[in-house]
C-alpha cells in the first residue's frame, strides 16, 4: 500500500510524472524493436535450442532473458545489453587487478567518465565478437541460413542494437527514474508474465492442474520475494567512532556512525557465473563443427557423463549439488574481488575513523574480513538455495508454465523494483523538503 501511495503521489508532480512518461515511452520503445525479427532464421530450430521455454535453464535461455526474450526472436536486439554487461564485469576486475585502474576510478567524476567511455569502446568491440560468436553457433545448429555477407549483415545489426539499447538506457537514467540499462532487462523479464499466467490459467480451467499446485506455487513466490527483500535489505552494521581533530580554525569529527556490510555483497552475478561455468563444456562441444575421433570421445564423455552431472536442472541430486557449490563458491570469490577490507580499513585510519575495542590498520582489516566471512557465508547459501527454487518448484508443484519462481531472473526485477522505488521515494522527500524550506 506505501508503495502505490508513493506512485499516486510521485504521478502528481508534473516534473516527477514526466520522468515516469519517459521511463514508460523507453519502455514502449524496447519492446516494439524486440519484436522486429532478422531474417533467413530457422524458426524450429531456433525454438529447440531452448528447450521450448524461454527459462535460464541452457546458455541460450540465460542470453534470452538479458535480451528481455529478444533472442528467442531473433530480433534487431537479440544481443540484448549482455556486451555491457559483460564489458562492465572485466572493467570491474580490471580495476581491481590492475593499480592504474584503481587509482582512476578514485578520481571523482573525472575518472567515472574515463572510465565510462572505455566501458562503452569495450561494448562496442564485445557486441561485434558476441554478435558473431552467436551468429556461427546458429549457422552451426541449422537455425540460420545464408552467406558469409548476410552473417556480416547480422552482426552489424544486432552489435547496432546493442548500442541503441546502451544509449536508450542512459537517456532513461537522464530524464526518467532509476537505471535505465537495469530497466530495459526488468521489463524484458516482466513483458513474458502476463502470458505465463494466461497459459496458467488455462490449464487450470482445462483441469490439466490442480488448485492446491497453483496455491502452493504462490506460497513459493511470495515466500521468495519476502526473503530476496530481507536478504538483498539485510546488512551488518558496525559501530565506528571519529576521532575529533581540527582543521584549519575549526573543530572537525567527533561524530559516530556506522559501517555498512550488505548480507549479499555480491548480487546476482555468483549465479550468472555460475550457470556460465556448469554450461560452458556442453555448449562449445555442441557447436564445434569437427568429426575428429579425438574430438567425437571428448564430445561423448561430455554428453554421457559431465552434462547429466552438472547441467542445472538435470534430473539428478549430484548436478544440483554441484551447481549449489558453484553458486557458493563464486559468492565468496565475487565478494573478494569486490570489497577489499584492507582499503576499508586504511580509509577509517584515514579520516580518523576507529572501530570500537579495535585497533586501527591491520587488526581492523583482518576484523571486517571476519565479519564479511560470516555474513556472506549466510548470503551464499541464500543464493544457491535460490539458484535451485527453477528446478526444484515445477516437479514439487507440477506447474511448469511461471518461469519467475526464483534464480537469477526473480533477484533482478526485485533488486531494480527496489532501486526504482528508493528513487522515487529520493525525491518525494526532496520536494517536501523543499517545500518545508520555501
Amino acid at each position: 500500500m506505501k508503495m502505490i501511495s508513493q506512485l499516486q503521489e510521485a504521478a502528481k508532480l508534473p516534473d516527477l510524472r514526466q520522468r515516469m512518461l519517459f521511463m514508460l515511452w523507453g519502455f514502449l520503445i524496447f519492446i516494439i524493436g524486440r519484436h522486429i525479427p532478422l531474417a533467413q532464421v530457422n524458426r524450429a530450430a531456433l525454438e529447440n535450442l531452448f528447450g521450448g521455454s524461454g527459462g535460464s535453464e541452457n546458455l541460450f535461455g540465460m542470453l534470452n532473458m538479458f535480451s528481455g526474450g529478444a533472442l528467442k526472436q531473433f530480433s534487431i536486439f537479440a544481443l540484448g545489453v549482455m556486451p555491457y554487461i559483460n564489458a562492465s564485469i572485466m572493467m570491474q576486475l580490471m580495476t581491481v587487478a590492475m593499480p592504474q585502474l584503481k587509482k582512476l576510478a578514485q578520481e571523482g567524476e573525472h575518472g567515472r567518465k574515463v572510465m565510462a567511455a572505455w566501458t562503452r569502446w569495450m561494448t562496442v568491440g564485445l557486441a561485434f565478437a558476441q554478435g558473431f560468436g552467436l551468429t556461427q553457433m546458429l549457422r552451426s545448429a541449422g537455425a540460420l541460413s545464408g552467406g558469409v555477407g548476410s552473417q556480416l549483415g547480422i552482426v552489424m545489426a544486432v552489435a547496432a542494437g546493442t548500442m541503441f539499447l546502451l544509449w536508450l538506457g542512459e537517456q532513461i537514467t537522464d530524464k526518467g527514474i532509476g537505471n535505465g540499462v537495469s530497466l530495459i532487462i526488468f521489463i524484458g523479464i516482466m513483458v513474458s508474465m502476463p502470458g505465463e499466467v494466461m497459459q496458467t490459467l488455462l490449464l487450470l480451467r482445462e483441469g490439466s492442474i490442480s488448485v492446491f499446485s497453483v496455491l502452493l506455487l504462490a506460497v513459493f513466490v511470495v515466500g521468495t520475494i519476502m526473503g530476496i527483500i530481507f536478504i538483498q535489505q539485510g546488512e551488518r552494521q558496525i559501530r565506528v567512532q571519529y576521532a575529533r581533530r581540527v582543521v584549519g580554525t575549526r573543530m572537525m569529527g567527533g561524530a559516530s556512525t556506522y559501517l555498512p556490510m550488505k548480507v549479499n555483497q555480491a548480487g546476482v552475478m555468483p549465479i550468472i557465473f555460475a550457470i556460465s561455468v556448469a554450461l560452458f563444456p556442453r555448449t562449445i562441444v555442441t557447436f564445434i563443427p569437427s568429426q575428429a575421433p579425438w574430438f567425437l570421445a571428448l564430445k561423448g564423455f561430455v554428453d554421457t557423463w559431465l552434462t547429466p552431472n552438472s547441467r542445472p536442472g538435470a534430473p539428478m541430486l549430484v548436478s544440483l549439488t554441484f551447481y549449489f557449490i558453484l553458486v557458493v563458491a563464486f559468492t565468496f570469490f565475487y565478494t573478494a574481488v569486490t570489497y577489499d577490507p584492507v582499503d576499508v580499513a586504511d580509509n577509517l585510519k584515514k579520516y580518523g575513523g576507529q572501530i570500537k575495542g579495535i585497533r586501527a590498520g591491520s587488526e581492523t582489516a583482518r576484523y571486517i574480513d571476519r565479519v564479511l566471512t560470516r555474513i556472506t557465508f549466510a548470503g551464499a547459501l541464500f543464493l544457491g538455495i535460490l539458484a535451485l527454487l527453477p528446478y526444484l518448484v515445477p516437479h514439487i508443484t507440477g506447474v511448469t508454465t511461471i518461469g519467475l519462481v526464483g534464480g537469477t531472473s526473480l533477484l533482478i526485477v526485485i533488486g531494480v523494483a527496489m532501486e526504482t522505488m528508493q528513487q522515487i521515494e529520493a525525491h518525494l522527500l526532496m520536494r517536501h523538503y523543499k517545500g518545508f524550506i520555501g
